[in-house]
């Protein structure tokens, strides 16, 4: 399955322990929804999700750091078990360094996947920078690595497929479902 991926990515990703999102446009597909009352809607692909939840079995780690706060983002990393989970922070490479203070990982242990400008300086500092299909340019050409799904489409089931494979863990973790 490697084949299907640039050989310097595969290459990131075999080091890979810790996979850190961000969510519109990554984890959403970047719109924001809002009712009358007010309240703001979220649509998560449920792929993405089993994607997440690979990851986690095949002991990677999972986190996000968003620059918007809402409690949809919350209840998501909840049922997913992500933890991490840093919202409210446009800096988010000083939410990176603050998140390194308590785990033993390097950045060339991390992937980070993001789609748009407040995304580059961690995309620029970690072993795996990726943005979906729909990131911006500027942050595409900075990224390692662009998944050819669109962000809320199935781009972090990419991400995850990529990372596990890489490591020799997919075919495993994907037995348990035959």
């Amino acid at each position: 399955m490697n084949e299907n991926y640039p050989s310097s990515a595969v290459k990131a990703a075999q080091k890979i322990r810790l996979v850190l999102l961000d969510v519109d446009g990554v984890l959403t597909d970047g719109r924001l929804y809002y009712g009358n009352s007010g309240e703001e809607l979220k649509a998560f692909n449920i792929q993405d999700g089993l994607g997440i939840k690979l990851l986690q079995r095949g002991d990677i780690k999972v986190g996000i750091i968003t620059g918007r706060c809402s409690d949809l983002v919350k209840r998501r990393a909840q049922e997913l078990g992500i933890d991490p989970l840093v919202q409210g922070r446009e800096d988010k490479l000083t939410a990176l360094k603050e998140i390194l203070k308590n785990i033993d990982i390097k950045l060339d242990e991390i992937a980070f996947v993001g789609d748009d400008l407040p995304d580059l300086a961690v995309i620029r500092q970690v072993g795996l920078g990726i943005t979906p299909a729909n990131g911006n340019h500027m942050v595409a050409s900075q990224a390692l690595w662009q998944t050819k799904k669109s962000g809320g489409n199935g781009a972090v089931r990419e991400v995850a497929e990529l990372i596990l494979s890489a490591q020799g863990k997919l075919e495993s973790l994907l037995a348990s479902y035959q």
